[in-house]
Formats: C-alpha cells, sequence, structure tokens
C-alpha cells in the first residue's frame, strides 16, 4: 500500500494519485524552489539541483559475528551505471554464504527499493570488515515497511513489539528495543532484512550530523556544556549496557550531536570478542576510532574516550575532571552510580566557582528496553540500572511563529480573527549568548453572524493587545490578576457594543478566545469558549492544555460518562463566551507552565480541531515541525489544507510556536 504523504491515506501500489485527497503518489513538491514535479524516487531537483530525495543509512553486515565479511573489487564483472557515472561492482562474499554483489548505482533489495548511493570501503589484507555502512535513496519512500507496520501498531505498548524473530535481524532487533523506549539517542529503524548470513538494515541517515570531536574543541563551549556531555554518555551507556551495544560510545566518528547540541549516536556497534566494529570515516580527518579496551568493557572506557577527546580538540582538561580521569583509569570508579556520583560532585564544585547554576543530579527508575528473544541469553534483559536526569535551567535558544485563517470551504465570510506580537532582544558575545523573548498569541473565533462576529473576534484581539502593551512589565510575566484584568476588558469591549446596538437573543455577538503568552521559558494560557491549545514536545507528545467550555465537558465535570455526556443534543454547545454577557458570566481559565524541552504550540479554532483531526495526524503534521529546519508557515499551511480536507464546514484558524531551549551553561 501507498501511504500518501498528504493525508495518510492508504491506496493501493497502482495508484498516481490519492483515491482521497488527490496529492500525486509519483511526484512531489521540490523544498526549495517549489518545483511540482520532481520524481519520488530521484535523489536532486531536476530545476534546482538541490538534494531533494528521501536518503536513509544502510547498515550491510556479516550474521556470524566470528568471521568477517569481505568486500573486495571485482575486477571482472562490471555492473550497471551508479548514479555518479562509476561503473565498479562490488561484490560481498564469504566462506559460509554464497556471493551477494552490490555495484553503485544499484539496489539492496530485490524490489528495488534502496538505491547505493556511496562507494563501498574496500577490504585489505590486514583490514577484514564485518560490516559496512553507506546513504542508500528510498525509491519508494511512499512505500510503509514491514518494520514500521509493526512499530505503529505497537506504539501504545510499553513493550517492544512481538514479532517472528527469525524475520527479523539481529541488529535490527536491538534498534526496535531502543525505539520502543523513546531513546533520542540511537537512530530510528525504518527497514531492515536477512539475506542468507547478510543482515541488512536500515535507519535515519545522520552522516551529516555534525561530530561531537568538532564542538568539543571550539573555544566557546563551555566547560559544563562538556560536562555535560560527558553525563549524557554514561546515560547513554546505562541504556546499552543490557543489550550489549556500548561499543557505540568508544568510537570518535559515532558520536553526534543533534541540532539542539545534544548527544547522539550514528547507529549501533555489537559488542564482540572476536571483532571490533568498523566505523564510517568521518570529514574530519581527526575524528578517528579511540583506543578500545579489550572485552570485557568497563566505564575505563569511557574515561578513555574522555581523554581521546581532550586529546585530539587540544582542550585542558579542567578541574577535578583530571581527578575523575585518573580514578576511572586505576579503577577507583567502578560502576556508572559511582561516575554519577562523581559528576555531582564536579557539578556542585563549578557552581561554587562561580559558573552558572547546574543543580544536582536526580534519579528516577527507567525500565531497561526489552528485546526480542532469540538465540540470546536470557540475562541479557534481565540487568537494570537506575537512570540518571540532570536537572538544568533551561534558558531560550530560539522562538519562531506562524499563523493563518481561512474561510472554508462552506462560510461565506470568516468570523476567526488572531493577533501574533513578539519580541526577541538577543545578546550575543565570543563566549556567551543569551536570547530573552516575549511572545503575545491570541486566537478568537467570533458568532453572532456577518457584521457581527467577526467585529467581535477583532475587537478582543485588538482590545488584549492593547491591553499588554501597556501593562507587560518588561522581563517578567503577566501575573494571573493581570491576564484575567485583560479578558475582562475585552469582554467589557464587546458586551458594551451589543448594548449599544441593542442586540438581542442570536444576534447578540461574541467571541471564544485562546491566548499565550512566553516570556523567555515561562508560559501562561487564557481561554474562554472552545478555542484550543495544543503542546507537543517528544517527550510526551501531543496534550490538548485546554479544556473546551461546552456542554459536554460540564457534564463530565459534574460526574457523567463521556458517551452519555456528549449523547445530548446540547453538547457542542458553548457555556460561555466573551461579550453576550457581563463578566460576572465569564470565568476565564488561566494556567502556567515552563518550557523545560523544545516544544510546538498550537492555537487552533474548532474549524482545525473539530473530529479529533489533530489527534489523529499530529503524528505527520506536527512532530516534524519542532525541527528547526521545518517551515512553520508552510506546516501552518499544510495544517489549513488538512482540515479542509477532512472538516472545511467552519472557518480555521491556527496558530504555531516553536520555542527551543538549552541547558544554561554558559560561563
Amino acid at each position: 500500500m501507498l501511504i500518501c504523504p498528504q493525508c495518510k491515506f492508504e491506496n493501493p501500489n497502482s495508484n498516481k494519485f490519492c483515491q482521497n485527497c488527490g496529492t500525486s503518489l509519483t511526484h512531489k513538491v521540490c523544498p526549495e524552489c517549489s518545483t511540482d514535479d520532481v520524481p519520488v524516487n530521484a535523489l536532486r531537483c531536476h530545476n534546482c539541483d538541490t538534494e531533494c530525495g528521501t536518503v536513509f543509512w544502510a547498515i550491510i553486515a556479516k550474521e556470524t559475528s566470528g568471521e568477517a565479511l569481505r568486500v573486495e573489487g571485482d575486477e571482472g564483472d562490471k555492473g550497471d551505471v551508479g548514479v555518479d557515472g562509476n561503473e565498479e561492482a562490488i561484490p560481498f562474499s564469504s566462506p559460509v554464504s554464497p556471493s551477494f554483489q552490490i555495484a553503485l548505482g544499484s539496489y539492496l533489495d530485490s524490489q528495488e527499493r534502496y538505491q547505493l548511493l556511496d562507494t563501498l570501503p574496500i577490504q585489505t589484507e590486514t583490514t577484514p570488515i564485518t560490516d559496512v555502512g553507506v546513504r542508500v535513496l528510498d525509491c519508494q519512500p511512499y512505500q510503509i515497511s514491514p518494520i514500521e507496520a509493526i512499530l505503529a501498531s505497537q506504539q501504545s505498548d510499553l513493550l517492544t513489539p512481538s514479532v517472528e524473530t527469525s524475520e527479523i535481524p539481529h541488529l535490527a532487533r536491538l534498534y526496535i528495543a531502543l525505539q520502543s523506549q523513546g531513546e533520542r539517542g540511537i537512530p530510528p529503524i525504518h527497514d531492515a532484512w536477512q539475506q542468507g548470513d547478510i543482515q541488512v538494515v536500515i535507519i535515519e541517515d545522520r552522516s551529516n550530523w555534525q561530530h561531537l570531536l568538532d564542538r568539543w574543541q571550539e573555544e566557546t563551549t563551555s566547560s559544563l556544556k562538556i560536562l555535560h556531555w560527558c553525563y549524557q554518555m554514561a546515560q547513554l551507556w546505562a541504556v546499552l549496557e543490557p543489550v550489549n551495544c556500548r561499543q557505540s560510545l568508544l568510537d570518535l566518528s559515532n558520536l553526534r550531536l543533534d541540532e539542539d547540541q545534544t548527544l547522539a549516536l550514528q547507529r549501533l556497534y555489537v559488542e564482540s570478542s572476536n571483532s571490533q566494529p568498523i566505523g564510517e570515516s568521518p570529514e574530519n580527518t581527526q575524528a578517528q576510532t579511540s583506543d578500545i579496551p579489550e572485552e570485557p568493557l568497563t566505564i575505563q572506557a569511557l574515561g578513555r574516550v574522555w581523554q581521546s577527546l581532550f586529546r585530539q580538540s587540544q582542550r585542558t582538561q579542567f578541574g577535578s575532571v583530571v581527578q575523575m580521569l585518573g580514578d576511572l583509569d586505576v579503577g577507583k570508579i567502578q560502576t556508572i552510580a559511582q561516575l554519577r556520583s562523581r559528576l555531582e560532585e564536579i557539578s556542585i564544585e563549578l557552581e561554587a566557582l562561580g559558573t552558572p547554576t547546574l543543580p544536582p543530579i536526580k534519579e528516577k527508575n527507567t525500565a531497561v528496553p526489552t528485546i526480542p528473544q532469540s538465540d540470546e541469553p536470557e540475562d541479557i534483559i534481565s540487568k537494570t540500572d537506575d537512570m540518571p536526569t540532570v536537572v538544568l535551567a533551561m534558558q531560550l535558544s530560539s522562538l519562531e511563529d506562524a499563523g493563518r485563517t481561512d474561510v472554508g470551504r462552506q462560510r461565506h465570510h470568516n468570523e476567526d480573527y488572531f493577533g501574533i506580537e513578539t519580541k526577541i532582544h538577543k545578546l550575543e558575545l565570543p563566549k556567551s549568548r543569551v536570547l530573552e523573548g516575549h511572545g503575545l498569541y491570541i486566537l478568537c473565533d467570533g458568532m453572532g453572524g456577518h457584521a457581527g462576529g467577526e467585529i467581535a473576534s477583532e475587537l478582543a484581539v485588538n482590545t488584549l493587545r492593547q491591553y499588554f502593551q501597556e501593562h507587560w512589565i518588561a522581563n517578567q510575566l503577566p501575573t494571573e490578576e493581570s491576564i484575567r484584568e485583560a479578558v475582562y476588558l475585552a469582554n467589557e469591549a464587546i458586551f458594551k457594543l451589543n448594548q449599544q446596538d441593542a442586540r438581542s437573543g442570536v444576534g447578540r455577538m461574541g467571541t471564544t478566545l485562546v491566548m499565550l503568552l512566553i516570556q523567555d521559558t515561562e508560559a501562561a494560557v487564557a481561554h474562554v469558549g472552545d478555542s484550543r491549545l495544543y503542546r507537543l514536545t517528544r517527550k510526551r507528545g501531543l496534550e490538548q492544555v485546554t479544556v473546551d467550555h461546552e456542554v459536554g465537558q460540564r457534564e463530565i465535570t459534574r460526574g457523567v460518562e463521556a458517551s452519555i455526556a456528549y449523547a445530548r443534543p446540547d453538547a457542542y454547545q458553548l457555556t460561555q463566551a466573551l461579550g453576550p454577557r457581563d463578566e460576572s458570566s465569564i470565568d476565564p481559565d488561566v494556567g502556567f507552565f515552563d518550557l523545560n524541552e523544545d516544544t510546538l504550540l498550537l492555537l487552533a479554532s474548532d474549524g482545525l480541531s473539530d473530529n479529533d483531526l489533530l489527534e489523529t495526524h499530529w503524528q505527520t503534521h506536527l512532530e516534524p515541525l519542532l525541527s528547526s529546519g521545518a517551515n512553520l508557515e508552510r506546516g501552518v499551511t499544510d495544517l489549513i489544507d488538512l482540515a479542509n480536507q477532512h472538516n472545511g464546514h467552519d472557518n480555521i484558524t491556527g496558530i504555531l510556536i516553536r520555542a527551543k531551549v538549552r541547558p544554561n551553561l554558559e560561563s
């Protein structure tokens, strides 16, 4: 089945257009120049040459860890012309498996889906290769893979999906186990299969992510930032130990940073007593594999990696880190718990020296990943370790927003109205960067018919904007009392206009309200009616922050079951709105929350949120917008288009806000 990239409708493989929304299933739009006839199996746009294909990282490994996977050039056999014109065929062979031929530009699989984009390394007599990694182009990006189908069907389960282990390579099962635990440092798996004793695993391509070493050696990188990365490595060690993948942390070229400067692995390496992983050569020739200790692995290996990072980056070791590395080397620190304790001591020392606060490390229990059982020992999933959490003071890294309103497919005029005011103050010096953000976001869905609803919604937005222009104290989030006063003033402005025009009954105009206020990493929300605020983070997924003021919800709060409450004919009738009555008839909900992780916030009118549209499509239309590279303007336009396809019965308005944060580690 082909999954439509727009509406996620399942289509037969023969379809050229989605039979639900009409989106092309054979061509796509170039994100750079907006050319709309780029074949989905093309690596680059034919108009601007931007790389816009769907690229993954393929790991081709020999199942038997005791023997090397031989990669040799075969001068007697030339393959098809590859994507760069190179015709050299590169066979895979071993004494226990038939020859496995792959030519540059040909396909890894019999379905001709994954096309080789890179030249494979050539084995030498002194360097046997157990596995290789290459970039591949997904020529069928709208075809859901079996692994993705398994993960999607089991996403609500706490345990790893139940699958036939004989159909999934051993290495793939490790990725599935860790992915089911939501570990961001591990690249998500896309596909996998077994061919003889060769296993192929397709994962996210992180080959162009920044090397940890590159960032480590920058002069602007603070000592506390380095300490934080050491902590993250210790945390990943505890995650990888039960699945025997600690060796993934011992190759400097495998240590990467995501867009938020959080430690991440390019891939997993499985520990073996007879062979060691061969990492891909990084673009930076300094990022070479660190000294790897003999089996069995201990946390002394982490100390050696840190020493290698300091040595290759030519940075001076600081404070008690010298003593910690020495104690690791001689075995005075033997467990992750002891290492966490030492990191806590160093953080307290740095705090005492006047560096920004690094609160003590706190611990919590975290479930260990569960692996599908095959030939592994029973105790591989019985190892446990308390996973630590560092509670850091956060600071704003970026604040972006975009809004749009649309009349919908059935209404003749638009009664929605919104307002966005954002102020960013940035101070950047060679060794520090401070960003102060101030944002006011208001969305109103008017009611009262033509020349009524749109007047009420616009009047409410402008009244609130004016109030906070005069009463918002710099660098301080307004209090609950101040926010309530603003809402009451907006209600009064509309109420007076109703009285002045002698409007009565359904002719009295009014509006819903949802308002978000952001000051740095603090946020407040106020709402009246059924316009909503949603919050999306990678850890918690999508959450509806506000609760609609309508009859159905009122009955639920009184103890009535939801099915009965919403069986009422007036279930969706509003219990309060701005304007129809005086302030004694409204009680705005006001709440506060902190932005402790990267967050996407969405203000939505009911034309966008009706029929569980956002709850159904958040993973495809909202989650990708957490990335800094995603365009919010295009994101809100896609949401409007989605609502018109599935709803369209009402006006549609959305405001997207992306707040990125980072630990306050600047010295």
